[in-house]
């Protein structure tokens, strides 16, 4: 079973980007895994660079951690080919990866992904039995304009029309506040919650009100021990995204043990 199926415990989530390699991956699982103990309210997922997927599947076998989730970052919109570079869903799955992104903002910033493209990725993440994590946000201009409820909507939208019914309930919704990401800005609690409102009514648009109700949205965007919190407390928030602070083995383990107990 997809393993973002029906499982609504709140979700930790360290997206890498393009850090650590095979070596530092293991240094890395090795240090987390002696600050942060198993615990079955929460979910805890890294996304590695593609080239550190296995190094980590195998130091956390090595830690005896299975609690530890893993995907990757990116996958093309083929399931195989002459792409060079790139890696599909089913060798994600091969190489051990349970989950993977889709459209994070840095790929349709520096690699043009739009939403097409995003949605046909989504369609093969499920297609390898992977778990999706679809993340949509606003740039700053499209919020200075007003844009924020269109741009979710579009974005959510393109997803869903392209993934069948039935399995559109297995995906995560990551929101990430282009303008928050990497800069240190982190949108305050209440613009959280307005900003997955807006993702949650959405779904229920196109997918119906079960499936809304059902989803878990992760908030990304400059989340750090010290805000964690107070965005965990915020309405809507089913976990977060992190960047940067979870690149820090204390850091990310503190945000991993956080006061929240909620079973959404």
């Amino acid at each position: 079973m997809n393993p973002g199926t029906f499982d609504r415990r709140p979700v930790f989530a360290a997206n890498w980007k393009m850090h650590k390699g095979p070596m530092a991956t293991r240094e890395y699982v090795r240090a987390f895994a002696g600050l942060y103990e198993p615990r079955s309210d929460r979910r805890v997922l890294f996304f590695p660079p593609s080239i550190s997927v296995e190094a980590f599947r195998e130091a956390a076998a090595a830690a005896a951690r299975p609690d530890l989730e893993l995907g990757t970052q990116d996958v093309h919109t083929a399931t195989e080919g002459a792409h060079t570079g790139a890696i599909s869903a089913p060798m994600a799955a091969e190489a051990g990866a349970s989950w993977s992104l889709a459209g994070h903002s840095e790929r349709r910033r520096e690699f043009g992904d739009d939403d097409a493209t995003v949605a046909a990725k989504t369609v093969r993440i499920l297609e390898a039995d992977l778990a999706p994590v679809v993340c949509v946000g606003e740039t700053l201009e499209e919020r200075d304009a007003d844009n924020l409820r269109a741009v979710l909507e579009r974005q959510v939208a393109a997803v869903l029309a392209e993934v069948a019914a039935a399995r559109r309930v297995e995906l995560t919704w990551a929101y990430e506040p282009v303008w928050a990401i990497g800069t240190g800005r982190t949108a305050a609690a209440s613009d959280a919650s307005e900003a997955h409102a807006i993702v949650r009514e959405a779904i229920a648009a196109t997918a119906g009100g079960d499936v809304a109700a059902r989803a878990v949205i992760l908030y990304g965007g400059s989340v750090k021990p010290r805000n964690i919190d107070e965005l965990m407390a915020a309405t809507g928030v089913d976990g977060v995204l992190v960047g940067g602070a979870s690149l820090d083995p204390p850091d990310f383990a503190a945000i991993c043990a956080c006061g929240t107990s909620r079973q959404r």
